[in-house]
């Protein structure tokens, strides 16, 4: 600060008498002499009370908060074991066929020894959970901070909330090797997307994608097949690695298939 006292520049015992630029002052392993030497220790500075916050909002300081959920998430999700991913919107409502569906899913893989990761939400995220808690197994959700946030569904037993989604899709790629995408809107969308653009740029090892619902999703791979391959946009999908079901226990074998080998 500018009316801070000027640090006291002691002699160095070290330096000859003759030392032309004065006074040698150390910071860290800098060294500074003469003009060079700063009015401030970075001690003082540290302890110094702020007037103003808006650092906080500033990007150096955005960068340290992405960091550090960085960390949190690996951290979290470091020791899960094998995980499959399921999406879904979280506006489906309890008596639709499609929650009952995602809740054998979650049952069904919990029953195999694997994880099952969601967005944490309500709908078909909480369908894919709760199937997974009632089997015993490991019930994941990865929330998001939104406007209008619903929170962790009651059927998590190991959750966290993310402030930024490119970190939170990190989460869901890293930590699964293969997903269950049941229909839903542009979040689930751009879910679908972000794994199949991994899958067919082969950032990613062979995670399997299962899109179900065939009447839903029918339209949309008939565009991907059809028009989007033949304006050469695409190279065709691979059947090995993307399909589509109304069979829960096959969409549970394909999304299983890279885990079982």
């Amino acid at each position: 600060m500018a009316d801070e006292k000027r640090p006291e520049k002691r002699p160095d015992p070290t330096a000859p008498h003759d030392e032309p630029l004065g006074t040698t002052y150390h910071r860290g392993p800098v060294i500074l002499r003469g003009p060079m030497i700063p009015d401030n220790t970075t001690t003082g500075n540290l302890l110094a009370p702020e007037d103003s916050t808006d650092w906080l909002h500033m990007d150096p300081w955005r960068v340290l908060r992405i960091q550090a959920e960085f960390v949190d998430g690996f951290g979290a999700l470091a020791e899960l074991g094998p995980a499959v991913t399921v999406f879904g919107s979280a506006r489906t409502s309890r008596t639709d066929p499609m929650y009952r569906a995602a809740r054998h899913v979650g049952r069904k893989l919990a029953e195999a020894g694997v994880a099952v990761i969601t967005g944490g939400g309500p709908g078909i995220m909480e369908a894919a959970n709760s199937g997974a808690a009632k089997a015993g197994g490991k019930s994941v959700g990865l929330g998001i901070e939104l406007p209008h946030e619903q929170g962790i569904n009651k059927w998590v037993n190991l959750g966290m909330t993310f402030r930024y989604f490119f970190v939170r899709k990190t989460m869901f790629v890293k930590y699964s090797s293969g997903a269950i995408i049941f229909p839903g809107g542009f979040g689930t969308l751009d879910e679908a997307f972000e794994l199949l653009t991994l899958v067919q740029t082969h950032k990613v090892t062979r995670v399997p994608v299962v899109l179900f619902g065939s009447e839903y999703w029918h339209g949309l791979m008939e565009w991907l097949e059809g028009t989007v391959t033949a304006a050469g946009n695409i190279s065709p999908l691979d059947p090995d690695l993307v399909m589509v079901t109304d069979d829960e226990d096959e969409a549970v074998r394909a999304a299983l298939s890279v885990i079982r080998g």
